[in-house]
């Protein structure tokens, strides 16, 4: 765990226990496994939380922070717990103690307040610098809607109260970038109309261009690291989720059943299925592998209302999904492939700071053990070959097979889960998968489940807030807007306008009467990259005047030279 998580989780604690000795019989249950954006706890105080309360929680946290009591660490069996929770009156602790598997746990105690929990601590309260309670709301014991609801109070921590200064200053600078404001604002996407549902994204024409761009960048790309790109169908019968297991493991997040003519069909909350039936499709030869089946398909999953935020989360999304399917003596240099691609397309994004997490071999697992071992011997070397520094999380794979996860972070300091490499020893058991070795025989492939940006729509939301929405020049729907002095200007206007075109550039010619200084700030606020403006001087010289969205003059350009500009944006 970091130093900043460490601390978080602290404050996290020091919140509980502010709770347990405010209010008389308050329940509390659990906080986030991921402190990156801070920290909070899921409390019960009989009534809903108000802002005097959070008033009041702050000054009995701050009161605990400054008697700097350390905090203890202990081990006891859960014969032992469950009797000790009983007495404290804390319910959802006994029902958390149901969930783990071992027969001892760990608590940690501060002060008077001793709390169920993994760790680590800080050594002391003390070693909380400063801190903010950040807001309240709603959240379902367990995330489920037919369970109790909870009061989540949130909040942030850190070393220094420069560092929680900084924290805010940024908090303000996002708001500024919120593509929730942002994408409306530039007539990208719609989202959440009221008949259509929330959650469910159009989008508008610009954003629909930004979208192509970025497709056809990755759709090139695939091609030439040697992928297929296949498409499948948006609904399938239930029958294919119960074979893949995610009727089973997943099916409360996925949409409710269709009858058609007699038969359950169920919208797709995944692609994979669809692209072992592609390779299942004829029998395989040792020679012909690795495959490499690509697609943007489109995934619906039932997301609580109260969890959906702009593109961020959303209930039908579009994923850069592949999975390949590979001879164990191929893992290597497939692994290798994969993260090299993953770090180049992020990089022609602009991205170049990640957060690398390798998750190994859980309890509970299928396959076999020397597999899980080279698995993930395969996928560390593969990181260290990248010189990228990562975590390790320890039995934080899935039941099926070890993972990387790749976060990239923004120019907020903000961490964005992105890609995943996951390696699957489960669905070609389940599908019966195979090829035929080298020596005559049946032999069952390695699958490799990849994506690179994760959602495009999430993705999307992160790149308009990175760029405050003036998306670089390869990305922007609207690249160059050509703008005429005068009427009389136009035709020479709408000339230039399809020459750049044939180029290959997304151009746009206003034809309003306005005059030229609300043209200007039009395209300003548009976030157009290029201005070209349209006089008697320039139709006379057959050029443009090139001004940049930032206000930049880079003076009179024939259509040679804005050729050349263009080409080297």
């Amino acid at each position: 765990m970091h130093a900043q998580d460490t601390l978080c989780h602290s404050a996290e604690h020091v919140l509980a226990a502010a709770v347990i000795h405010l209010y008389q019989g308050a329940q509390i249950t659990m906080g986030p496994k991921d402190h990156s954006d801070g920290f909070y706890y899921d409390i019960d105080i009989g009534r809903p939380v108000t802002p005097e309360d959070l008033e009041k929680i702050e000054a009995e946290m701050a009161r605990i922070i400054q008697a700097n009591t350390p905090f203890e660490k202990s081990e006891i069996t859960k014969a032992e717990a469950y009797p000790l929770f009983e007495k404290l009156g804390q319910r959802y602790k006994k029902e958390i103690l149901d969930w783990i598997p071992s027969d001892t746990v760990t608590l940690y105690k501060n002060d008077d307040f001793v709390d169920l929990c993994r760790g680590p601590h800080l050594d002391h309260a003390g070693q909380i610098g400063a801190f903010k309670l950040t807001g309240v709301s709603g959240s379902y014991w367990r995330a489920d809607k037919n369970r109790e609801m909870l009061q989540r109070v949130s909040g942030v921590a850190f070393a220094t109260q420069a560092q929680l200064d900084e924290h805010f200053r940024r908090l303000e600078e996002a708001k500024k970038r919120d593509h929730r404001k942002l994408g409306p604002a530039l007539e990208l996407f719609s989202i959440s109309d009221p008949l259509i549902g929330p959650g469910l994204v159009t989008w508008l024409p610009k954003g629909a261009r930004i979208r192509i761009a970025i497709e056809d960048y990755l759709r090139d790309m695939h091609f030439k690291h040697g992928y297929e790109m296949v498409f499948s169908p948006h609904i399938a019968k239930s029958d294919l989720w119960k074979t893949s297991g995610h009727w089973e493991f997943y099916r409360d997040s996925m949409f409710s059943p269709m009858d058609v003519d007699g038969q359950e069909y169920v919208l797709k909350p995944m692609n994979c299925p669809f692209h072992i039936l592609t390779y299942q499709n004829k029998p395989r030869s040792y020679r012909e592998l690795p495959f490499r089946y690509a697609e943007f398909g489109t995934v619906y999953r039932y997301e609580l209302a109260g969890v959906m935020h702009g593109l961020m989360r959303v209930r039908g999304f579009t994923q850069d999904d592949a999975h390949l399917f590979c001879r164990w003596d191929q893992i290597d240099e497939e692994l290798d492939r994969v993260i090299g691609f993953v770090i180049t397309i992020l990089r022609k994004f602009g991205f170049s700071k990640f957060e690398v997490n390798l998750s190994t071999r859980p309890e509970k697992y299928v396959g076999e053990l020397d597999q899980w071992d080279k698995a993930e011997s395969s996928l560390k070397q593969a990181i260290e070959r990248h010189h990228l520094t990562y975590q390790v999380d320890e039995g934080g794979g899935a039941f099926y097979g070890p993972k990387i996860d790749i976060k990239l972070r923004d120019c907020l300091d903000r961490l964005w889960q992105c890609s995943t490499v996951q390696l699957d020893f489960n669905n070609p058991e389940r599908f019966h998968l195979s090829f035929v070795n080298s020596e005559g025989k049946e032999e069952q492939p390695v699958m490799i489940h990849r994506a690179l940006l994760g959602s495009l729509e999430r993705f999307m939301g992160i790149l308009i807030e990175e760029h405050a929405g003036a998306l670089p020049f390869w990305l922007a729907p609207e690249q160059i807007r050509i703008l005429s002095i005068a009427d009389r200007h136009l035709d020479y206007a709408r000339k230039l306008e399809s020459t750049l075109m044939n180029a290959g550039y997304r151009v746009k010619t206003p034809t309003n009467s306005d005059k030229l200084g609300a043209k200007i700030r039009d395209a300003q606020m548009a976030k157009v990259p290029l201005m070209l403006v349209v006089g008697d001087k320039e139709v006379e010289q057959q050029g443009a005047n090139v001004r940049t969205r930032l206000g930049e003059d880079l003076g009179f350009k024939t259509p040679e030279q804005l050729l050349s500009l263009c080409s080297n944006q």
